[in-house]
């Protein structure tokens, strides 16, 4: 047998993406302009950025009452108060505040840093906010291109996360439908006979990563066609990725 092949194709668009835009048809007229056509087994990787605009998640901050408490940290770390309470509205809990960094939980159940509000490509004065169920995001997603296609890919939307103990971002799935974001290889034996029992692989974070580096920050890339990947085909849940508190040693 041939080893396994992996392709990843950027997928870029032109103009803005506006409140109520099909991103079903920005996707396959940018996977027609790359000479392809959509297939069952492919998985389509969205950034979230795209979902949220489209999805009107987007705040003005000269509509935003920052609160007291908003605007003391502020103050206190040089942040604009009005960023700062929408980061707390759209947290859970926090996590850690330290030295100007918020670390919050979403009511997605996600951990990162400033309850993903984020204020990069969308203007100025302005700021994103997560997709209120990026899951249903995705199915939405997912749905939409069968109807226009008959063909159903995995759909991943993606966020960029920091990393504890590690420098540097990632991009990760909080998003996703058509695939098992999880891969077992619990019960299996590698080339020596030792039995895996705990090996649970993030197969849609590895791929939201990998289709990271054909994106870009800055280069108006906010889809990503990755062929070649054998998934276990199921409805899936990025929210199966996110560990219990029962099982978390650190909370």
């Amino acid at each position: 047998m041939a080893p396994p092949e992996l392709r990843i194709l950027a997928l870029p668009v032109q103009g803005e993406i506006a409140v109520g835009t099909d991103l079903a048809e920005l996707v396959l007229r940018a996977v027609e302009q790359r000479g392809e056509r959509l297939q069952s087994d492919d998985v389509v990787v969205v950034t979230q950025k795209a979902v949220s605009k489209s999805e009107g998640r987007v705040v003005r901050l000269e509509d935003v009452e920052p609160s007291d408490f908003a605007v003391r940290y502020a103050e206190e770390f040089g942040k604009d108060p009005r960023h700062v309470e929408t980061v707390l509205q759209e947290s859970r809990r926090i996590v850690k505040m330290d030295r100007g960094v918020l670390i919050t939980e979403t009511r997605h159940g996600f951990i990162c840093a400033n309850s993903g509000v984020d204020a990069s490509n969308v203007g100025l004065g302005v700021v994103s906010l997560l997709p209120i169920d990026s899951d249903a995001s995705a199915i939405s997603l997912r749905e939409r291109l069968g109807e226009l296609t008959e063909v159903r890919p995995a759909v991943i939307i993606t966020d960029t996360f920091g990393r504890v103990w590690r420098e540097g971002l990632t991009n990760v799935a909080i998003g996703v439908a058509g695939m098992a974001p999880l891969q077992s290889f619990a019960g299996q034996q590698d080339p020596f006979g030792y039995e895996l029992r705990v090996t649970v692989m993030a197969v849609a974070d590895e791929i939201a990563s990998a289709a990271e580096l054909v994106m870009g920050k800055t280069d108006g890339t906010p889809f990503v066609l990755v062929r070649g990947f054998a998934f276990e085909a199921r409805a899936g849940a990025a929210r199966e990725l996110v560990r219990d508190a029962d099982k978390d040693l650190f909370r």
